[in-house]
């Protein structure tokens, strides 16, 4: 059975990390039957009570994990402290804000078995952004995509899945 890695860095989360551990619980006990998975919180450092909870979590539920840095490094650094922990033969990493819904993690692991080793997760439409936010991300995309060679998607984000390999 394959396993799939859910790697969430947190940042002062004490108010969504519950939420989401038991959304993320639902939506990957409903195709257990095809796949273990562990989950695993990268505490960045916070100053609340998100390592309280996520070792309170991990207590109850030995599929949760947690990296624990010793101070606030960013997000980048805690997305790759999660890959240097995980297990899985996917890594699906996301925010602990509840801002990607874990209900598409079923979609992109779909995509993951017809072939597809980078599944990023795409935003329709920017709610609650102001136009100042819009025109800087629009920018920022514009910008990345002059100066790599790599093809750059506009508005994905952190939310997506990478094969292992």
């Amino acid at each position: 059975m394959k396993l799939i890695t859910i790697s969430v860095p947190a940042y002062n989360e004490q108010e969504s990390i519950t939420t989401l551990y038991e959304t993320i619980v639902n939506v990957m006990d409903s195709i257990k039957d095809k796949y273990t998975f562990e989950l695993l919180f990268i505490n960045d450092g916070s100053k609340d009570k998100t390592l309280e909870i996520v070792k309170q979590l991990h207590k109850e539920d030995n599929r949760v994990g947690f990296v624990d840095l010793s101070r606030n490094y960013g997000k980048e650094i805690a997305m790759a402290a999660g890959f240097d922990y995980a297990k899985g033969d996917a890594v699906i990493t996301m925010d602990a804000d509840l801002q990607h819904p874990p209900e598409l993690i079923k979609e992109m692991i779909e995509l993951w078995e017809l072939g597809y080793e980078d599944v990023y997760a795409r935003r329709n439409k920017r709610h609650g952004e102001s136009w100042l936010k819009k025109a800087t991300s629009k920018w920022y995309y514009k910008t990345l995509q002059k100066v790599t060679k790599t093809p750059v998607l506009p508005d994905t984000g952190d939310f997506r899945l990478l094969d292992r390999r």
